[in-house]
């Protein structure tokens, strides 16, 4: 069996390799290094006057991996700059991105918790996990992954799809919102459909997950059946919902990265094929 390219890690050695991948952050760019029209990760050999702080995500293809956050203030060295990490995608290969997504969400939990949220006290790193603890009151506070879920509804030929005003373009896609306290993923699921498309579910069958670091989520992905309701798109967060057939289907995001794609792709699929 090959081995995976990337391996999670988290106990960094005492002296970072040289040659090792060091991703900086800020917001949700990260600093890349620009080489006769390839796009690629910085090595730390380039990068230690601006690489504090750091934190191992793990080795890809053997080579360690550390994430940090870059100060606003810093310049990018030449030869390197920062760009939005989504517009990865389709420029460096897949796993290398997933390096990327990881590293956003590890060095943003690292810049808001240097501090302690309950009493304001300066926190530390616990050397056995991916947490910062506060001295003096001994809170913990550990990366934030916020579940959601995401709901690809079927009748019959036809699949349901909506379209939020909140997207930069007029894409169309899945059902999704986050899960609230007290919720199972099933009753979010049922909640979110019901409340921003108006239509009762049945059938709820668990598809896959996908982290999805530009959201700092968890998105869990479910296919159910149309079980009553006329679609009504809520006007807030749907502005525009309906049934589309396979091969009939309105302008999607060009993008095969996330879960959604994947879901509606997979519907595809399964039609053509007779499934």
């Amino acid at each position: 069996m090959p081995q995976p390219r990337f391996v999670p890690g988290l106990v960094a050695p005492a002296i970072p390799a040289p040659g090792a991948h060091v991703l900086l952050v800020q917001g949700l760019d990260v600093l890349v290094e620009e080489r006769d029209g390839a796009v690629l990760l910085p090595s730390l050999a380039d990068l230690a006057p601006l690489a504090e702080g750091l934190h191992l995500l793990g080795t890809l293809d053997g080579r360690e991996c550390y994430a940090a956050a870059l100060a606003r203030s810093a310049e990018p060295p030449s030869g390197m700059r920062l760009v939005p990490a989504r517009s990865l995608h389709g420029q460096v290969e897949d796993p290398v991105f997933a390096v990327a997504a990881r590293a956003l969400a590890v060095a943003e939990w690292d810049v808001m918790h240097r501090f302690c949220g309950r009493c304001g006290q300066p926190t530390g790193l616990v050397p056995s996990e991916r947490a910062r603890r506060c001295a003096a009151c001994e809170s913990v506070f550990y990366p934030r992954i916020s579940p959601a879920v995401i709901v690809l509804i079927e009748r019959g030929e036809e699949v349901l799809l909506a379209r939020s005003g909140s997207f930069p373009r007029p894409f169309f896609s899945a059902i999704a919102g986050f899960v609230e306290p007290g919720e199972s993923l099933e009753d979010a699921a049922a909640r979110e459909v019901r409340e921003e498309v108006g239509v009762e579910i049945s059938h709820l069958r668990y598809f896959s997950s996908q982290p999805w670091p530009f959201g700092r989520s968890l998105m869990v992905g479910f296919t159910a059946r149309w079980a009553g309701g006329e679609v009504r798109a809520d006007g807030q967060e749907i502005v525009e919902a309906g049934w589309f057939t396979s091969d009939a289907l309105p302008q999607l995001t060009p993008s095969r990265l996330s879960i959604a794609r994947h879901l509606i792709d997979d519907f595809v699929a399964r039609r053509r094929g007779g499934g």
